[in-house]
């Protein structure tokens, strides 16, 4: 593993604690799915000021066009979170008899199962050097 992205890794580990403690409150407020998705968009920005800060090179773009192509790679990886974390909360873990903190471990595995694809689109589409037009 190279070590960009063991500093990915780092930086998405803070991020997801970010992300999943940022669901719990969302869900003294809304329903769990709703939840899962607001908590995913302050998980986002966390990763994106951190990854900008220490894991990628500059692209050569203006912050904000970076923070929309990183939304864009980011949009894939919520519909994994939400389908993994849905799946497994919905008929996952029913068929398991699994009932221990269910939604949170749940939300922590759907966090997780994006790595790769993001970290791929990120290095390639978000942080990619701009070249010559």
């Amino acid at each position: 593993m190279s070590p960009q992205f063991l500093k990915f890794a780092l930086a998405g580990g803070i991020a997801a604690a970010v992300n999943i403690a940022s669901r719990i409150l969302f869900s003294h407020f809304v329903p769990y799915s709703a939840a899962i998705v607001l908590a995913y968009l302050v998980g986002m920005t966390t990763a994106f000021v951190l990854n900008r800060l220490f894991v990628f090179d500059r692209s050569g773009r203006a912050q904000h066009e970076e923070y929309l192509r990183f939304g864009l790679v980011n949009l894939v990886a919520l519909v994994q979170v939400w389908l993994v974390s849905e799946g497994l909360v919905r008929y996952g873990f029913p068929a398991i008899g699994f009932t221990w903190r269910a939604e949170t471990v749940a939300h922590a595995v759907g966090v997780i199962a994006p790595i790769f694809t993001s970290y791929l689109g990120h290095k390639h589409f978000s942080f990619a050097a701009r070249t010559a037009d």
